[in-house]
């Protein structure tokens, strides 16, 4: 069962990093608009269960994409990404 699983996050893990940079940064962008979201939940007027449930879903997307976009870069990516950002 468990090499059963390890080979299906391979494959994933495969196909996501077969996925362009252009993709990869654009899953990391969508990551900041959720983390921004997620603190504006925070702010409104509604009860505290819904705000929390809110936004833990919002948080819990902002690492899904945040994980899934530099899976997709790599680590050739990142440095791409640091390069572009440390000038």
């Amino acid at each position: 069962m468990t090499e059963h699983l390890k080979n299906i996050l391979q494959s994933i893990k495969q196909w996501l990093a077969g996925l362009s940079f252009r993709t990869g940064v654009i899953v990391l962008s969508s990551c900041v608009i959720f983390y921004l979201l997620s603190f504006v939940v925070l702010v409104l007027p509604i009860g505290a269960g819904l705000r929390g449930a809110l936004w833990f879903v919002l948080f819990g997307c902002a690492k899904t994409t945040q994980y899934g976009g530099l899976l997709i870069l790599g680590v050739e990516g990142v440095r791409r990404v640091k390069k572009f950002f440390g000038r």
